[in-house]
């Protein structure tokens, strides 16, 4: 039907398995996927080069998650040991990605002047309309804030599906990040 396609898998495993599940999604021909940065360089290597085993996988852009948006600084130190703040070890996650040769990443809006600093593109989630709730998000920014941020793309769910008039949500949203 000719729309772009954002995977939003989230793979992590060993570099193997993952090139072989890029290698397999790769005739598909999405706009853009996503792993782990989590994973490591080599497992990042390993899904550019499954990505790119076929002629359609050359065509899609590959992107790696680098801190979920509904963390923060204290959840990256009390659960999960993690001494830097977020916007460090985003950084070194975005900066192993392009070591990689990776497109870009997944960050909040707020880390993307970084990722703008590293050349690549961030897609940010956690995009909420002006007075709407932030829910499970800790990091999140008006479609506006984002364009100002720096973010390339913005990904906006709750304020589009929970809204009274989703349509006019959306209008709102697309007409905030031009």
């Amino acid at each position: 039907m000719g729309h772009k396609i954002f995977l939003d898998l989230k793979l992590c495993d060993i570099p193997n398995t993952v090139k072989a599940a890029m290698a397999k999604l790769a005739p598909l021909g999405c706009e853009i996927i996503n792993l782990h940065a989590f994973g490591g360089i080599e497992m990042m290597k390993a899904a550019r080069e499954g990505l790119d085993s076929c002629e359609e996988g050359k065509k899609s852009k590959l992107i790696a998650v680098t801190i979920l948006t509904s963390l923060n600084d204290e959840t990256l130190k009390n659960e999960l040991l993690i001494d830097h703040p977020v916007s460090e070890v985003v950084k070194q996650y975005a900066t192993n990605a392009k070591k990689a040769g990776l497109d870009g990443v997944v960050c909040s809006a707020l880390e993307a002047p970084i990722i703008k600093e590293l050349g690549l593109i961030s897609v940010t989630p956690g995009i909420r309309l002006a007075g709407d709730s932030a829910n499970d998000q800790k990091r999140v920014a008006t479609p506006a804030y984002a364009k100002e941020l720096g973010a390339t793309y913005i990904v906006v769910g709750r304020s589009i599906t929970k809204a009274t008039d989703p349509v006019a949500a959306y209008q709102k949203c697309v007409e905030e990040f031009r």
